[in-house]
């Protein structure tokens, strides 16, 4: 397969495409889309977002040290869109998007987005200033989760809720199930769901092909 060689870049795809909400100590709240946002730890509960210095959100988390990370979902993609190109500086984004604002159940300042299926309020910890971008370092205070997507047993299915991605300039719903955490050691892992051989992962095939193999090498030098 031939490859081209690109110039260093960030093409790590798919990415989370998540609304950021955060306010000044003043009350003064806005929104922002963030794709560069991930896990860092686990314990202690470690997220970041990474965020140009000039974009008007920058200084409200800086000051209030405070901003409330909220997944997105299929529906709210435009909303998702038009914060990430709209600045705050111009225009209410909570008014011209129709999104609710609700206050953080532990947080002093930064909101959360009521229709998003999950808010993870956070509180900064450090500020790296890498280059181009800040990396805001936080702590997760708190998770609220929408009831909707809790099952009868209390399970709470949020791969149910048309969770949204980001990959190469392009907005992705997900929703087919492919596989679970550690399927690939259960049994007839190397099938897919529909039958079909993985040729990326021949599994116990593969295992019984190279021990004949090898029993046919052994036999032939006693001959």
């Amino acid at each position: 397969m031939a490859k081209q060689i690109w110039k260093p870049g960030n093409m790590l795809y798919p990415l989370p495409a998540v609304m950021v909400s955060t306010a000044d100590r003043r009350g003064n709240s806005n929104i922002i889309t963030i794709a560069w946002t991930g896990t860092v730890c686990t314990n202690p509960p470690m997220t970041y977002i990474s965020v140009r210095p000039e974009r008007y959100s920058y200084h409200m988390i800086k000051e209030s040290g405070e901003f409330v990370i909220n997944l997105t979902t299929r529906e709210m993609m435009n909303a998702v869109d038009f914060c990430g190109v709209r600045s705050g500086k111009d225009v209410d984004k909570w008014k011209q998007c129709g999104l609710t604002k609700k206050a953080a159940s532990s947080l002093d300042y930064a909101p959360v987005i009521a229709e998003s299926p999950v808010n993870i309020e956070c509180r900064v910890e450090k500020i790296e200033e890498l280059g181009s971008h800040h990396m805001f370092l936080a702590r997760v205070i708190a998770v609220l989760t929408d009831e909707a997507y809790m099952d009868r047993n209390g399970k709470f299915e949020l791969n149910k809720a048309g969770l949204l991605a980001y990959s190469h300039g392009e907005y992705l719903a997900l929703g087919k199930k492919l596989g679970t955490f550690g399927s690939s050691v259960k049994k007839a892992s190397h099938k897919h769901s529909g039958g079909q051989k993985n040729k990326f992962f021949p599994g116990k095939n593969a295992e019984k092909s190279s021990r004949k193999k090898c029993m046919k090498g052994q036999n032939a030098g006693k001959k």
